[in-house]
Order: structure tokens, then sequence, then C-alpha cells
């Protein structure tokens, strides 16, 4: 009996994807719960495990082709009373008995199956690799690097750094890769952004000196306690979430003539990933504890740097806040990412004179920045939220107030 392998629905904002990598071939068999082919989206890569077992009769949809939700990816022909097939158990091969022992080839590392497909198409022996991925696991990125460093490995000449003013496309030392779709997902999201909103960001610095003396004093009895440090990211999400609650238009949307005021705090963390920078959002987080929001947001951290989050954790958030300090940067000014129209963005803390009370003293300063659509908040609006965020971390028993 022949069955369509169809797109699933990729949820809101995701319109299409590219069909990666073919993990089943035309004519070949597979097995209850096999991976027959691996998507990418914008958002993650999804695999589409196999409900029956079969035979690829006809595949529809070839590599790197584009394609949108319940299109027919492949034919397959299962049995006709749909029955389940488990996959035999592997048989393990007597060796020969030979006069002397030969040495036992190891088995290669544990790989994905495109950093095994790249591997193959480039030479690439997986048994000379280290993964960076889950568990050890070799990813394409582990291929590709052992790939590309051989074009960096000869001595430089003076005169390698004098640039041809019309390099070939192919000269040796260009490399040409093509943008994955997230990252040409990512380029076209930050573009629309600026080409739609009304995009201005205001300015503040917050002294984390009451945080930092409260994380010295408790940082103990709250990993004792919770199983996790206490970071600053719970401090500056209940902050954000108090001055929502005081500037609920920091919490909308424009949709179409229509403004959408959410009284839900979905807040996205921006978090750096090796296919780009991905939002993955903490739901209902004014509902949660000091602990609750630091091991959600590790979580989260977590599965975008192992490329495992999925499509539903990463979207409807109705808020964001970014750090780049993480990376040092001392000021920045932060993309919407839209349709939101509101975005905090942390710095670097960094020891600073400033004057109190007459007197010069070094504290802990961090500039914060707002990033917000004009065409809903006003200039005043956004001085004063980004205002009471820094009230809220320059007194944060206050934050208690605010759950």
């Amino acid at each position: 009996m022949s069955v369509e392998l169809r797109v699933p629905a990729m949820g809101e904002s995701i319109s299409e994807a590219t069909v990666l990598v073919w993990l089943k071939k035309e004519g070949e068999a597979f097995f209850v719960g096999d991976d027959l082919v691996e998507l990418e989206t914008d958002k993650a890569n999804t695999t589409l495990p196999a409900e029956q077992s079969g035979v690829i009769e006809k595949i529809l949809f070839a590599e790197n082709s584009t394609v949108g939700p319940n299109d027919i990816l492949a034919l397959l022909s299962v049995s006709s009373n749909g029955a389940s097939v488990v996959k035999p158990a592997e048989k393990v091969a007597t060796p020969p008995i030979v006069a002397t022992s030969a040495p036992v080839t190891p088995t290669p590392p544990h790989a994905t199956p495109l950093a095994t497909k790249v591997a193959a198409a480039e030479g690439v022996d997986l048994k000379s690799l280290q993964g960076s991925g889950a568990g050890g696991k070799i990813v394409k990125e582990d291929v590709n690097r052992v790939v590309v460093a051989p074009i960096s490995a000869p001595a430089v000449s003076q005169s390698a750094f004098t640039i041809p003013a019309n390099s070939a496309p192919d000269d040796a030392r260009v490399e040409r890769r093509p943008m994955t779709r997230r990252r040409k997902m990512i380029a076209d999201n930050l573009k629309h952004a600026q080409n739609t909103a009304a995009i201005l960001t205001t300015f503040n610095e917050a002294d984390l000196t009451a945080i930092m003396e409260i994380r010295k004093r408790r940082k103990e009895e709250f990993l004792k306690r919770n199983g996790i440090g206490l970071g600053f990211m719970s401090f500056f999400t209940r902050a954000t979430i108090g001055a929502l609650k005081a500037f609920p238009l920091l919490n909308a949307e424009i949709q179409g003539t229509d403004l959408i005021v959410k009284r839900f705090y979905d807040i996205g963390i921006a978090v750096g990933a090796k296919e780009g920078l991905v939002v993955p959002v903490l739901r209902d987080a004014d509902q949660k504890t000091f602990a609750q929001i630091e091991k959600e947001i590790v979580d989260l951290a977590t599965k975008a740097k192992e490329n495992r989050l999925s499509v539903k954790e990463m979207v409807g958030g109705t808020f964001t806040i970014t750090n780049g300090g993480v990376f040092g940067s001392l000021l920045s000014t932060p993309i919407l990412n839209y349709p939101q129209v509101g975005i905090l963005g942390m710095h670097k803390i960094q020891e600073r004179p400033v004057a109190i009370n007459g007197e010069v003293v070094i504290r802990p300063m961090m500039y914060l920045a707002l990033s917000y659509d004009h065409r809903i908040v006003d200039g005043g609006e956004a001085v004063r939220f980004l205002v009471r965020i820094k009230e809220l971390l320059e007194d944060p028993e206050s934050l208690l107030l605010e759950g």
C-alpha cells in the first residue's frame, strides 16, 4: 500500500522549510521509528520518523528544495494491513580465527546523519574527529572545521596582505558558502523589523551593587536549595515584568489597524547558537520564581546550543531581553524582535566612578538600552519604562512586590 509522507504544520510564522538531507533513499527499507528526512526552518531543524515499516517508493522533493506545510515529500510503500514491523536486532558477526591477532578497527564515533553525509562527500574520516554536539556527537560543523582548516594552514607572506582588486570567485583564498535557511530568515526578519517599525532606542544605566551583594550573600544557600546558581537574568526578567505591568503598551503589537495589548508575559531570551541567534521563550514568566526562571533559561540555552529547540519553544513571545554583555559589549542598540514593540539590551558590568551624595565612589554599573516601536510607544513612556527597570534593579527587594 502506498502512503504519503507530508510536511507537518510547523507553527505560526513558519511558512516554509528546506529539505536538508534524506536519511533514507529511494528503494531503501525503513522500520518504525527510523528518521526518514531532516527539514530545516529558520527556527529549528526537525526530523520526520516513520510511523510504519516499509520502503521509500519515490522521493518528490530533492535535498535543498523548499517545501511548505502539507507538501508531499515522498511516497512510501507500507504493509497493507498497517502492521508495524519492529527493526530486527543487529547480528554480531563472529570474527574469523586467525593465526596471529590483528588489531581491531575502532568503531567510528557517533555522528548526525548530516555530518556523516558531509564527511563522505569531503573524504573526512569521522574517527579522527572530536564531537562538539550533545553527548559528544559529531555534527556538521565539526566536519566543516576540518574541511576549511587547510585554507589557512600555509605560511602567509607579506604579499598576502594585499587584496587584489578583482579576486576571481574561485580564488583559493576565498571561501564561498551558502547561507543556511536560518541565517537567511534571521536576515530577512531583522530587515523587515527595520523597514516596518519606527525603531528608536533610549539608554540609561543601573547600579548593580545591591544585586551583587544579594547574590554574594545568598548564592550558596540558593544553590543548595534549588540546584541552580542565582544569576542576573532572573533579576532582569522580574524587573522587566514589573515595568511591563506599569507600561503595558511595551507588551503590545500592531495587527492591521488594531492595537493588541497582552496581559500575559512570555519573555523571549536571546541566545547565541552556531547557526545564528535564536530567541526561545520563557512562558508565563510572571508566575515563576527566581529559581524556576534560572532553571528554564539554562535549559533553553542548552537546547539552543545543541540545536534541540522545538518551534513551539521559539514562537509567541511578547517582549525580548538580549544580553550582549556576555560577549563584552559595553553599549548597543538592539533591533526589535518583530512584531514585538520592545527589546531590552543588557551589557557588560563594569566598575566606574559615580557621584553619590557629593562623593565619588566606585560602583558596578551596567548600561541599559531599550529599543521600541515609536508607532505605539511615545518617547516619554519608553524613558519611564527604562527608569522603572533601573529602579527595580537598584532596589531588588522591591521585586518581591512585583510578583
